[in-house]
């Protein structure tokens, strides 16, 4: 793997470092797959999340280099066309399977065979050999993958995303776990897949733990930013201006999919204690939580409104729609700090886009959020969910008003070394590994 893969791999019995001769080519062109979620879907909104964020990018940078994809995901609203382009080299297809509206991701599972037909429909429009890889996003789509890239002769790539038996070890309470039947699925597509994406070593381990991946078939690259988008640009003033935020306020924000996983009940809880010990805070503090319910946070959409009710201290909350990507970076440049208290992250894109803006992040120090955010530089990790443990971080920012400013400095240096052009060219190396050994073997079972 490239350097780019490699440094982030850690002590992990991680993939040898692979050099292949110039005749092994990249793919010309992918079918990536994203049954639950569309890439055209506003992140932050139903079940659209970093993933979105992650295709999206990914494909942009790959049709960059000169690998053509085209996505195949479920179509949720009557009379879209049947194919978008996304961007140049990048086509998006909406598939039909199941009802447009209403669907939870828990029943999509017997929406798989109808889906699997749709994507075999389209290749059978092209001639053989018009996709030489399969990527597909979340086990959903690992299952659809599993199929196509057997009937197609061609190698499969799979990047889980989450893990069943990792989110079901560190549940929030009130949340589902995760049924039996995903277990099992993932289970066989790490068993099937000719590589594996995982974005930390972190997650490279827990698929040879949990799974019984074997080393060599996972590949660890870490997503990256748009840092075009997500940069420091005219500053925090600037920004507070354009969303009518006080210039001089304590701003700890939220951003992301409003569910028990996320935790922001987390940050309320020490929002509220800070203002217990120290009232003066009411009149010069604002918490924005910007975001949509999302999965089991559906059972109770206004669970979060009344825990601030509860809490006395709904007149300092700011409850805001998910935005687009450009407000987003604005929201994150406006914050004193981003607090992610979340009980499980794959990585934690948004960790990286908020320090790309210049803001420091108190993070839960679970999954690729230790790999995100540089504890004590970039900001702050915290062991646990006890609210009175972020309260007393959340007082540091408080106390020092410098502190944003010093450690959004270190931070914006730091998510320059996350860019997606690196995470695109390292992938299609996995790629070109996965069509190689894919080539081996065929070759020699057919002696």
């Amino acid at each position: 793997m490239s350097q780019y893969v490699s440094r982030l791999a850690g002590t992990l019995a991680a993939p040898p470092r692979l050099r292949l001769p110039g005749h092994h080519r990249r793919p010309r062109r992918v079918a990536m797959l994203s049954v639950h979620t569309s890439p055209l879907h506003q992140p932050g909104t139903g079940d659209a999340g970093g993933m979105n964020v992650y295709i999206v990018e990914l494909a942009r940078r790959l049709a960059a280099i000169g690998v053509e994809v085209e996505i195949f995901t479920r179509a949720t609203t009557g009379g879209l066309p049947g194919t978008v382009e996304l961007a140049p080299g990048v086509l998006v297809r909406h598939v039909d399977a199941g009802p447009y509206e209403g669907l939870a991701k828990e029943d999509l599972p017997a929406q798989l065979c109808a889906f699997t037909h749709g994507v075999m429909r389209a290749w059978a429009g092209h001639r053989p050999g018009h996709y030489d890889l399969v990527h597909s996003h979340y086990w959903l789509s690992g299952h659809v993958g599993w199929l196509a890239a057997e009937r197609w002769g061609v190698p499969l790539v799979h990047a889980m995303h989450t893990m069943a038996k990792v989110k079901n070890a560190s549940l929030a309470d009130g949340d589902t776990p995760e049924p039996a039947a995903r277990v099992i699925g993932e289970t066989q597509i790490v068993d099937a897949a000719d590589r594996l994406i995982a974005n930390t070593a972190e997650e490279a381990g827990e698929l040879v733990r949990h799974y019984g991946a074997g080393p060599a078939k996972v590949a660890v690259v870490h997503p990256g930013v748009n840092l075009d988008r997500f940069r420091v640009a005219d500053g925090r003033s600037a920004a507070r201006a354009r969303l009518g935020l006080p210039l001089d306020a304590v701003i700890p924000l939220f951003a992301g999919r409003i569910q028990p996983l996320k935790a922001p009940d987390v940050l309320l809880r020490a929002v509220a204690l800070l203002l217990a010990e120290d009232p003066s805070l009411r009149s010069r503090m604002v918490v924005p939580i910007v975001g949509g319910p999302s999965g089991s946070g559906l059972a109770k959409p206004e669970g979060l409104q009344k825990l601030a009710a509860r809490l006395g201290i709904a007149d300092v909350v700011q409850f805001r729609p998910p935005v687009a990507q450009d407000r987003l970076a604005d929201w994150f440049r406006a914050a004193s700090v981003l607090v992610m208290p979340s009980h499980s992250e794959s990585f934690g894109l948004v960790a990286i886009e908020a320090q790309a803006a210049g803001t420091p992040v108190v993070a839960a120090a679970v999954g690729g959020l230790p790999v995100a955010v540089r504890n004590d530089r970039t900001g702050f990790l915290v062991a646990g969910h006890d609210p009175a443990d972020y309260a007393r971080v959340l007082r540091r920012f408080v106390d020092d008003p410098r502190l944003t400013g010093r450690m959004g400095a270190a931070a914006a240096a730091h998510a320059r070394c996350f860019g997606w052009d690196s995470a695109a060219s390292a992938t299609a190396e996995v790629y070109t590994a996965a069509m190689h050994e894919h080539r081996r073997r065929v070759r020699s079972h057919h002696g």
